[in-house]
């Protein structure tokens, strides 16, 4: 009987215990249904050697070190990096359906044309491959953006022009976000590029992902 008192109090401190763990708890799941309110929307790129850094460590390539900024600036979204050296449209097209049916993705960044142009493809091969793609993208509500490509004169000023005129058709036909070539300023400066000519190299990274920084923040920012 003495030993009553003891035994309420004993009760009533582990109900309040209790109380205190549950009231935590739901305070800490409010707090992470808070943060996946705004989820990081994901941005597919499909690219070729140029966004695959080739010659280099992936740490050391332009998408990981825009990553890495966007982390760090918090920013709402992300780049999933889909690119494969040597990648032309046709390889491009023939492995979309595939990334977006396993990818949950919001938007997709094309970075192809370089390879066909080198090879000499027929401009109006690539601009049906990357007219598909976009409509692929776009039947699954998926925003697309296209990076204009650039290539080196070997076919002549007539198929350049050809060439360089596919990309402007089809943002124009598809209404897409038309980026212009990011590679503009390095390519004129052989301390950035490869012993190739064609790639650039580490010191270049930083300055193509500052460039697609500026791109994406503007595209991204129209669409949130």
């Amino acid at each position: 009987m003495k030993n009553y008192p003891l035994l309420i109090l004993f009760i009533s401190l582990f109900f309040v215990t209790t109380a205190n763990v549950a009231a935590q708890d739901k305070q800490t799941n409010t707090l992470d249904n808070d943060i996946s309110i705004n989820p990081v929307r994901k941005i597919l790129l499909l690219g070729d050697s140029i966004s695959a850094s080739y010659g280099m460590k992936p740490k050391q390539g332009w998408v990981h070190l825009l990553n890495q900024k966007l982390i760090e600036q918090q920013q709402p979204y992300t780049i999933i990096n889909a690119s494969v050296s040597g990648e032309t449209t046709s390889g491009g097209l023939s492995r979309l359906s595939g990334i977006l049916a396993s990818e949950n993705v919001d938007h997709l960044l094309i970075e192809l044309g370089g390879n066909d142009g080198l090879r000499g493809y027929s401009p109006k091969l690539i601009k049906n491959n990357l007219l598909q793609m976009v409509q692929l993208a776009q039947s699954k509500n998926i925003n697309v953006s296209m990076i204009k490509i650039k290539i080196t004169p070997n076919y002549g000023p007539r198929y350049n022009k050809m060439f360089e005129q596919i990309f402007e058709d089809v943002a124009k036909s598809s209404n897409i976000n038309l980026l212009p070539f990011f590679m503009e300023t390095v390519v004129m400066d052989k301390s950035l590029m490869q012993a190739d000519g064609i790639h650039p190299n580490a010191q270049a990274q930083p300055i193509i992902a500052d460039y697609v920084e500026q791109q994406l923040k503007t595209i991204m920012t129209t669409e949130s």
